[in-house]
């Protein structure tokens, strides 16, 4: 006699299907991890070395008849910097050995001595160990990132400078330090002189401006459609309009900015107000969309017992409505800056891949930002140039992480509970 309780085939058979589907969306979720962790593998694999940058040791004699007559600032530094060179290796002789010779330390020594006698004039008449740059050549060849086993002619160093180098290792004048410059200097067109402090405080300067205007009219538009707005055709209109902008691609905002701000309101070129203005227009759908999915959640019995006991429409929504709203509010205002942050497209059409080797002082001086320095590194020639840009998407990922975690900890934070 069969036994009731024995599954039917035809329920086997449901739960073999539903055994499958598990296993296909467990193997999707591998699968996109794996995906997750080769790409922060490989950034992380190619930018790492960014952070360490190779220094060679000179010794300089800052001679009394080598600025006697001449203005410090227009002193031949670079010529002091051959001669330092020349003094570890005195047997180098010649013009094309010599240029080899001074070719392997970076074209900023001259500027650091520059700046050390400037800063400290007592130092004419003296003899000083000083630490220097090393070219962006040597630093790729110490890091490992630069092929040997080829013929002289396809390398960059050539077989002399591997063995002036291999003597500054062995006499301690070569070492490897922490790269200050990548965090403390502005955009420059050689590799070991090339930082990330421009581009960062113009996404700063840019993102402020965008938070400053996004965030108010979002909510204010958000608070109006919600809780004014009569339900008619227009505000029908202006919903539906709201939700398509969210899907705009973002250079359409771009080449908004660069007809409205730039050839009709005479705005400057690349600067983080335009820049500014652009983002907010492509920030404002999501934050509108997200004010009001808050305003819908908080429950209509909080609206009719403020009313209840004598409050206003007004007193109502900001004494009880909006501060109930808010953590969600803000949850989706940081998730439209880190949408921002990384936006690349509206950007390069108001200008800002222009070439910035200073740091931006103000709303209006011209200024890049991290998405579109990474754009112009990974752009370049240089193979030094290929791992800062890994080591800049290093650090505009971890501000997404960091943004994104604080949308996180507000919702889990603030949340509250029906």
């Amino acid at each position: 006699m069969k036994n009731p309780l024995e599954p039917t085939p035809q329920v086997c058979k449901r739960y073999r299907t539903e055994k499958a589907f598990k296993r296909l969306g467990l193997s999707a979720i591998v699968m996109s991890l794996c995906f997750v962790f080769f790409l922060f593998y490989t950034i992380i694999a190619d930018g790492y070395s960014a952070f360490t940058q190779t220094y060679i040791q000179i010794e300089v004699s800052f001679d009394e008849t080598f600025f006697r007559g001449a203005n410090i600032s227009n002193a031949n530094f670079p010529a002091l910097v051959k001669r330092s060179m020349g003094k570890i290796f005195p047997g180098v002789t010649g013009r094309k050995d010599t240029k080899m010779l001074s070719s392997i330390v970076s074209p900023a020594a001259a500027y650091t001595l520059q700046n050390l006698v400037e800063t400290n004039p007592k130092l004419i008449g003296t003899t000083k160990f000083i630490w220097v740059l090393a070219d962006d050549d040597v630093d790729m060849f110490f890091k490992g990132k630069t092929v040997t086993n080829v013929a002289e002619s396809n390398r960059r160093l050539k077989d002399k400078q591997l063995t002036w180098l291999d003597q500054l290792v062995s006499e301690g004048k070569l070492e490897r330090r922490f790269n200050k410059t990548f965090f403390t200097s502005g955009d420059s067109r050689e590799p070991e002189l090339a930082g990330i402090l421009g581009a960062a405080t113009g996404s700063l300067l840019t993102l402020f401006i965008t938070l400053s205007l996004s965030f108010p009219i979002g909510v204010a538009t958000a608070v109006y459609l919600e809780e004014f707005a009569p339900a008619n055709h227009w505000t029908d209109i202006i919903e539906v309009n709201i939700n398509n902008l969210a899907a705009v691609p973002s250079i359409i905002f771009g080449l908004l900015g660069l007809a409205i701000f730039i050839n009709f309101w005479g705005l400057p070129r690349s600067t983080p107000i335009v820049g500014g203005l652009v983002l907010t227009l492509m920030t404002l759908p999501t934050i509108i969309i997200a004010s009001r999915a808050s305003l819908k959640s908080v429950p209509p019995s909080i609206r009719e017992a403020a009313l209840g006991i004598g409050a206003s429409k007004l007193q109502t929504i900001t004494h009880h409505v909006l501060p109930l709203a808010l953590p969600g509010m803000l949850t989706g205002t940081i998730i439209g800056m880190a949408q921002a942050l990384g936006e690349t497209a509206p950007l390069l059409m108001i200008g800002m891949v222009a070439f910035i080797a200073d740091v931006p002082g103000t709303f209006t001086d011209p200024s890049a930002v991290l998405p579109v320095q990474i754009y112009l590194w990974a752009d370049s020639p240089e193979r030094a140039f290929s791992e800062k840009t890994s080591a800049a998407i290093m650090i505009l990922l971890a501000f997404l992480i960091a943004m994104n975690s604080i949308a996180v900890f507000l919702r889990k934070r603030f949340e509250t509970k029906w």
